[in-house]
């Protein structure tokens, strides 16, 4: 019997990257396109898949806001994003009527779970959260398996921390509540107060110190809400030299000892590198055939 090929497509608010793997994991071949209009950079991602041959399935992480319920009149839609021209966009429902296949959608950051959790820095973790800080925050949950869901998915990016001594002036940036954790932490919310990212600015810039503050923050609360055995930081934000290990060691001083998980073995990098969201879209892909 021949074996089952998958379409995986990471939608992010700069690039598309997409890619056709096997059920095991191994990619075939990936292309990136970027991030346009949603008639031509969905388009073209439908025209790359069909040119590869039959596909069994596609599964789709994307970036959000997203309708995840199932029995909605709406369900694969991207709703009200900031995204200029992509509110109201039927994206998977579009897949899923061009290629006649099976069509699986999630987040880009609970499908970046999903695949750290299959194959990355998750695996064998009853409960492990995924947060991408950069051009926005965003965080996904898995707990045995399945990506967390409620009325719709986590905003993690958007709860609101206590703001740092050093940080009393700044309004945020996030156009929807000021200073939530976006707002504040964000690759933007770096470059609005300091005309560069964090990675540019001074190892002794105060910067370091308010960013892993308010990073530390998120990771304090997950540790209270959920107790994850891991918490896995990505994004290009996170890419700045010494950030992860000032996180670790301010949400160890926030946790107090209180927390069963310790912050230097739960809070890690991701074990996929830039492919934890490709690799969840592939878990989607595989879960829509089940």
């Amino acid at each position: 019997m021949a074996s089952r090929r998958f379409g995986c497509i990471e939608a992010g608010g700069t690039k598309f990257v997409v890619a056709v793997a096997s059920e095991a994991g191994e990619i075939f071949e990936a292309a990136r396109f970027d991030t346009t209009t949603p008639d031509e950079t969905i388009g073209a991602v439908i025209d790359w898949l069909r040119a590869r041959g039959p596909i069994d399935a596609v599964g789709i992480a994307s970036f959000g806001p997203l309708c995840l319920d199932r029995g909605a009149d709406n369900w694969g839609y991207i709703t009200g994003t900031t995204k200029p021209g992509w509110s109201h966009t039927d994206f998977a429902p579009r897949v899923a009527r061009a290629l006649g296949v099976p069509v699986g959608f999630d987040t880009d950051v609970n499908g970046a779970a999903l695949g750290e959790g299959r194959w990355g820095a998750a695996q064998g973790q009853r409960i492990a959260v995924y947060i991408t800080i950069g051009t926005g925050i965003g965080g996904g949950a898995i707990v045995d398996d399945k990506p967390l869901q409620g009325l719709t998915h986590p905003e993690m990016g958007h709860i609101r921390p206590r703001r740092h001594a050093l940080d009393a002036d700044f309004a945020g940036v996030c156009p929807f509540h000021g200073d939530c954790l976006e707002g504040l932490a964000s690759g933007p919310a770096i470059k609005a107060r300091w005309g560069r990212s964090l990675s540019e600015l001074p190892g002794d810039h105060r910067g370091h110190t308010i960013i892993a503050s308010y990073i530390a923050q998120l990771v304090s609360i997950l540790q209270s809400v959920m107790e994850p055995g891991r918490i896995i930081l990505g994004g290009g934000v996170m890419s700045t030299p010494g950030l992860i290990e000032r996180v670790r060691a301010d949400a160890a001083l926030l946790g107090g000892g209180y927390f069963c998980g310790l912050a230097d073995e739960v809070v890690v990098a991701p074990g996929l590198g830039d492919r934890s969201g490709l690799m969840g879209a592939l878990v989607l892909a595989l879960s829509s055939t089940s």
